[in-house]
């Protein structure tokens, strides 16, 4: 008989009546198997249970818990409120900070223009005023994934291209306006013609490095032949998963952990020309754009980006036009940041309740900025006293 007949009949086997050390030793066989088999169903269990959604989770804070807020210029982050405070000029007294952010009460308009209101008549560049004026009318929460409040922090910054209005010489990389279906093709088959003869051109560049990184950034700079800029900004994207070029040459073994920055992806393309053509092509996303007249560049929220107090998050679970206190540490270098920043757009790789993105501005200092940041932190979402009181009351009566 096989070993399968064997394991079998040692299983159905009965005790023998004499109860020998043979039937002792068996019988031990059996329970360690039994045991063993145990194990093995609850190790199957536990990995096959599917770990929690992402779920944003608040947990109340103080001023004194900021690290930082006594020495931050406060005030430099105000023309950014009220330029979000200007997008809700429009709306209903009802309507909510966001209406495509479900996760939590952010409080409607009416609640937040009198804030505004106030804002507007702080000293201009007063970080004592400025302070005070957050902490009279303002609460923070912590912000959590489930609970756990850590999270990945990365920088972008408004990119420098170099194109023509028409296709010739050096410039052969066309920068697409969105087609009338967005999602219907991948990158691979985008740059293998799919939208070619449809007019969908808005501009041919000379790089496609630069090109793919416009997609990374979201907003750029063309200079012309003739010397005019133009600017360009997101204007959607295909739909398709976005799958970030650094994570595979990590899992490749291409660069290692501790230099996946922007700047050293885009030397490794330039180093590696083919290859990294076709790891471009190994991310299906890809991203649509739309000229932008007057100033720029203009995030999700359609208002103007301020420099190193505008921060992209996921709209999912962060509102746009919401001041939050970021703390966060560089992952490979001694550099911090503590400083209040206001919501106002968003990107295809920032997911999660506790993800930013923080907009640097344009020029070499901004690209080396957005380039080396990668750190890990948190923030605390700045909510008004009537939207904190509320959440207060909802944990207070979920507790009992």
């Amino acid at each position: 008989m096989g070993i399968g007949g064997d394991r079998q009949r040692l299983i159905l086997s009965s005790p023998p009546e004499t109860g020998g050390r043979s039937g002792g030793r068996s019988w031990i066989l059996l329970l360690v198997l039994l045991a063993l088999a145990a194990i093995a169903g609850a190790l199957a269990y536990y990995l096959l249970q599917q770990k929690p959604g992402p779920r944003l989770t608040l947990a109340p804070a103080r001023y004194v818990d900021l690290i930082g807020w006594p020495e931050d210029n406060v005030a430099a982050a105000i023309p950014a409120l009220l330029k979000s405070c200007g997008a809700l000029a429009s709306r209903a007294e009802t309507a909510p900070l966001d209406a495509r952010t479900k996760s939590v009460d952010f409080g409607t308009a009416a609640e937040w223009r009198p804030l505004c209101a106030a804002a507007e008549q702080l000293p201009s560049g007063d970080d004592k005023a400025a302070r005070q004026f957050f902490e009279t009318n303002f609460v923070p929460w912590l912000a959590g994934n489930n609970g756990a409040a850590e999270g990945l922090f990365t920088g972008y910054f408004e990119i420098s291209l170099n194109g023509s209005r028409k296709p010739g010489g050096a410039y052969r990389t066309p920068l697409y306006r969105r087609p009338p279906e967005p999602t219907r093709f991948t990158r691979a088959e985008i740059e293998d013609g799919a939208l070619n003869g449809q007019g969908l051109e808005l501009l041919w560049v000379d790089d496609p490095i630069a090109a793919f990184f416009l997609e990374i950034q979201g907003s750029g700079r063309v200079t012309l032949p003739d010397g005019k800029i133009v600017r360009v900004g997101y204007d959607g994207s295909n739909g398709k998963p976005y799958i970030a070029v650094g994570r595979l040459l990590l899992d490749r073994g291409e660069l290692p952990r501790e230099q996946l920055t922007m700047a050293n992806i885009r030397r490794w393309m330039l180093d590696h020309p083919k290859e990294g053509a076709a790891l471009r092509r190994d991310n299906p996303s890809y991203v649509f754009f739309r000229e932008i007249t007057g100033h720029g560049p203009v995030g999700a929220q359609r208002v103007v980006l301020t420099p190193e107090r505008s921060l992209a998050v996921d709209r999912a679970f962060i509102p746009l036009g919401l001041p939050l206190w970021l703390e966060a540490q560089e992952r490979f270098s001694a550099g911090k940041y503590r400083r209040l920043l206001i919501t106002q757009d968003t990107g295809g790789a920032i997911k999660g309740p506790v993800r930013g993105d923080l907009f640097w501005g344009h020029g070499p200092a901004a690209a080396t900025g957005a380039g080396a940041m990668n750190a890990r932190g948190h923030y605390y979402l700045l909510l008004p006293r009537a939207v904190a009181a509320r959440l207060d009351q909802t944990a207070t009566t979920a507790a009992h």
